[in-house]
């Protein structure tokens, strides 16, 4: 069978509704990447306008937080997946317990799709820096994923996810490393996960093509003009399992593309 390159797009888009109307279908046209992954839509399917200009040719799958105008994730795909899994749930027979708030995902974080030759997971990580209460729940929904993710792969599911993760790994990763120690999205605790991440056999894409680039990044701030000046992070990624670290052909920024306080991030993959 001939081998085709697919192309992944993760975009955390501050707003489905609001990308809309500064062009993010005719975007997605031009672009016509094979699926995107869509974090912090602010909405539910029923509520974003169906209109022409809204791509025809992808399967949809939405996971909504139960509370309105917050979080979210949304999956586009032309490849229909194989199962589609809101949450982090795993089959009755492997759970200890009564469904936990991370399986039920009332906050809109995670939509698995599976595909024969990948499990997809598009993330909207927590973010810490309101208070210790959400920090903590940030680290507890970290070490939740790595364990689901692990539980997958025993179960034979090559894994790619992509997203928001509201942490910047390492130095080269934001502008101002020294300045925001103290800050969520760049604690030691919050990058010791990331490491242990690695540890655990799960590859940062981008730095496979792009060791030791520094100026990389996909979040800035809207407040301070940090866009023009590249004073940004790099929060956004794609994570392979160290079993597709050769299916991976590109990874890539794409700083050019306006339309949010992020910009899309991405990944070539040989099927």
């Amino acid at each position: 069978m001939k081998k085709q390159k697919i192309c992944l797009i993760s975009w955390n888009v501050n707003g489905i509704r609001a990308g809309a109307k500064k062009g993010l279908w005719q975007w997605m046209k031009k672009d016509n990447s094979n699926i995107y992954c869509f974090q912090e839509t602010k909405a539910k399917a029923e509520q974003v306008p169906n209109t022409l200009e809204m791509p025809t040719d992808y399967f949809t799958y939405w996971n909504s937080a139960e509370k309105a105008g917050y979080s979210g994730v949304a999956t586009f795909t032309k490849l229909k997946p194989i199962e589609v899994i809101n949450g982090m749930r795993l089959p009755r027979s492997a759970r200890n317990d009564d469904e936990n708030e991370f399986e039920k995902d009332t906050e809109g974080r995670v939509v698995t799709t599976k595909f024969k030759e990948f499990t997809l997971l598009n993330v909207y990580f927590p973010n810490g820096k309101r208070d210790v209460t959400r920090l903590n729940f940030k680290m507890e929904f970290y070490e939740y994923f790595l364990k689901y993710i692990n539980k997958l792969r025993k179960n034979g599911e090559k894994i790619v996810f992509c997203g928001d993760v509201n942490t910047a790994h390492q130095e080269i990763d934001l502008a101002r490393p020294k300045e925001n120690e103290k800050i969520s999205g760049f604690l030691k605790i919050e990058r010791e996960w990331m490491d242990k991440l690695e540890a655990n056999g799960y590859i940062d894409t981008f730095r496979v093509f792009h060791k030791g680039e520094a100026d990389q990044y996909s979040w800035w701030s809207q407040r301070t003009g940090a866009r023009k000046r590249n004073v940004g992070w790099r929060i956004d990624y794609f994570f392979v399992s160290e079993d597709l670290k050769d299916k991976i052909k590109n990874a890539f920024i794409m700083p050019e593309i306006e339309g949010s306080d992020h910009c899309p991030v991405g990944i070539e993959v040989e099927v």
